[in-house]
Formats: C-alpha cells, sequence, structure tokens
C-alpha cells in the first residue's frame, strides 16, 4: 500500500509547470548560453538578481541569489550570529532554524507563536534581560504553524528591532501562496532603519529542486554576504538561476503560482473537513495559504508513539516537538501540498485510527 505523506513541505508533480519549465530551460540556453554556463560571480545570474531587485523596489547591490533560500540562512546567520549571542525565534519554529543556531552555539530564545505571528508582548518581557542579535521571522503562513503575521505586529516589530538594537531576519519562502485574505506589506518594505534582512525562495512557486533563493537587505549587510558566498562556492547554479530567470519573465510564473494557490486551497480544505469529521477534538487554525497546519491533539496523545503507528498505517508526518526546544508531546505539523484531497481523506482517517489505537480519551 502506498504511503501518504504530510511529512514533506514540497508540491506534488501535477502542479508543477513542467512544460514552462522546458521552455525556460530552452530559452536560458538559447537566449544567453555565456552567462548559463559560466562560473559567474557570488552575487548570482545578473539578470535574474535585477529582477528581483525590480520586484522589491531597490537597488540591485541589495540583492543576493543563493543555492535555495537554507544557504541564504546560513550565510545571514555566519554573518550576524556568534557562540553565545541570543536569537529569537518563533515558538514553533522551522526545525532547520533551530538546527542551524544550535550549531552556531547560538542562545536561541522561544517566543510564543499566536495565530497572528509571534507574541510582541511576550517578546518585549523576554527583551527586558536578553539582547537578541537577531530576531528570525517567519511572517507568512509560517513553518510549522501555518499562521500569518498581523500588519500591527510587523510594524511593532520594527519598532522594537531599532529600540533594542537587533536585525528582523524575515523569512518569507511562502508569501506567493496566498489563497484568501488581503496581502500584507513585508517588513523590510517599511523598514527605514536598516533593521530587516529579507529572504525568500522559488522552490515554493517554480519547483523544489530548482534550489533558488535569495537575500535581500541593506547594501553593507549584503556586500559582506558576498564575500561569504565567494568563500564557499565561488559561485552559485548559474543554470538553474539562469532557467527561473527565463521562467519568471516569461510570464509562466504568475499561472505557476495559481496553479499551486488552486491547488493548496482544495488540499487545506480537504484536510479542514477530515480533521472535523475523524478527529472532532483536535484543535487548529486553517491558514490562509502556505503549506502547513499545525494541529494540537489530546493532552494524553504522545506524539513520538502516535508516529510509529500512524507509520504502521502508512501515514507520516512531523512532530510538533521536532519545532520546539521543549513541549509539544501532543502536537504535529500536516503538510497538506504534497498529497491529493482523495489522499488527505485516507490519510486522515488513517491518523486517527492510529490516534484512537493509543487509548487516550478524546478529552
Amino acid at each position: 500500500m502506498a504511503t501518504i505523506s504530510f511529512a514533506r513541505g514540497a508540491p506534488s508533480l501535477d502542479i508543477v509547470d513542467v512544460e514552462g519549465l522546458k521552455e525556460a530551460s530552452k530559452l536560458a540556453f538559447e537566449n544567453d548560453p555565456a552567462g548559463t554556463t559560466a562560473y559567474g560571480t557570488s552575487v548570482g545570474y545578473v539578470p535574474l538578481r535585477e529582477w528581483i531587485a525590480e520586484q522589491h523596489g531597490v537597488a540591485v547591490e541589495q540583492v543576493l541569489v543563493t543555492n535555495g533560500s537554507m544557504q541564504a540562512d546560513a550565510f545571514l546567520f555566519e554573518l550576524l550570529v556568534q557562540a553565545g549571542d541570543a536569537v529569537v525565534v518563533e515558538s514553533p519554529t522551522y526545525d532547520r532554524t533551530l538546527l542551524n543556531l544550535r550549531n552556531r552555539g547560538a542562545d536561541i530564545h522561544m517566543v510564543d507563536l499566536e495565530t497572528d505571528g509571534i507574541s510582541t508582548d511576550a517578546l518585549e518581557t523576554t527583551l527586558k534581560t536578553v539582547s537578541p542579535k537577531l530576531a528570525h521571522i517567519i511572517p507568512n503562513f509560517q513553518n510549522p504553524a501555518g499562521y500569518t503575521l498581523s500588519a500591527a505586529k510587523r510594524k511593532r516589530l520594527l519598532e522594537l528591532a531599532v529600540e533594542h538594537d537587533f536585525t528582523i531576519f524575515e523569512d518569507d519562502p511562502y508569501v506567493s501562496i496566498r489563497f484568501e485574505g488581503e496581502h500584507i506589506d513585508s517588513m523590510f518594505s517599511q523598514d527605514d532603519a536598516g533593521r530587516v534582512v529579507y529572504a525568500s525562495s522559488f522552490s515554493k512557486t517554480v519547483c523544489p529542486g530548482i534550489r533558488v533563493g535569495y537575500l535581500v537587505g541593506p547594501q553593507a549587510v549584503i556586500k559582506q554576504i558576498q564575500t561569504l558566498a565567494t568563500n564557499t562556492y565561488i559561485s552559485p547554479n548559474m543554470v538553474a538561476q539562469s532557467i527561473v530567470n527565463q521562467f519568471a519573465r516569461s510570464g509562466r510564473m504568475d499561472g505557476a503560482i495559481n496553479t499551486v494557490k488552486n491547488a493548496l486551497r482544495d488540499r487545506r480544505d480537504a484536510v479542514v473537513n477530515a480533521l472535523q469529521r475523524e478527529l472532532p477534538e483536535a484543535k487548529f487554525n486553517a491558514p490562509s495559504g502556505g503549506y502547513f497546519m499545525w494541529v494540537e491533539l489530546a493532552e494524553g496523545v504522545d506524539v513520538a508513539l502516535l508516529e510509529k503507528a500512524a507509520a504502521e498505517r502508512d501515514v507520516l508526518f512531523v512532530k510538533g516537538t521536532d519545532f520546539l526546544l521543549e513541549g509539544g508531546h501532543n502536537t504535529l505539523r500536516l503538510a497538506y501540498s504534497g498529497v491529493t484531497p482523495e489522499q488527505i481523506d485516507e490519510g486522515i482517517t488513517k491518523l486517527a485510527e492510529a490516534v484512537r489505537s493509543l487509548g487516550v480519551p478524546a478529552a
């Protein structure tokens, strides 16, 4: 029996614009064979760098294109975070962020995440005793929770960054995958004090395998990261970046994003309906975009045991404890991006069976 995986935040093949990527690949080699096949420079493929700068309304010198947004994260952490430095992150947050910061020896301070983003009240309390170098924030359809940071909280975070002298790392790979509600301006676009470094990725809009991300920030910061990039890999993947450039400039990007948004709206709805039917005691907040949903089960459920029981039924998910430094024993993340509504229905039914097999009362 085929495994139903709610574990990976990646789109299924049926919603990837393969034909558009074929066309973009052909154009990349036809229109710029020299630039596509050369080493290039550490700042990335120049035409794509220019396109990104245009999208954000900044000078091209404020942009650096990388091998995926995780590389962008790693460069920024290397520049700004040394062993013992205090760093604020959301609770819960992306597990690879925790891993990278732990590896750097950072003093990690997790601040409660609410349905409208990080608790700025809790952050203000933390700032009374902690002086962070960096605050890592995923503002739109947060991984793992799916929550979105409100406009008011974005404004307050900018104020706090100035008051307490820290950098906001606005990690925003899901911004384009909004399928309901109104767009909220980024913190970077409102920053007039040079406190925000912004990152995003084409993995969620083009395809994960393309491995192209980028940073936008103050020119002095980007210049320092350029040196790190040069010393790390001379240059990133010019072929992939040239393909993304053609994909974006050909007009295929908007269509690809709409395809993903329409599919994920249906998949989000399928998760909500199946959870309400099969696990009515579960607590969750339906996201208005993105790839993920955070689910809290009955207090007595141990997700480590549930993970095994679900795997026996060919269902995979990620434990909530992976996204936290402590707690979360009864929580999990469901990624609905790579499964069809039919698979979701079957998968949640089996997940509910696994929950019942643990013998924990529903309430």
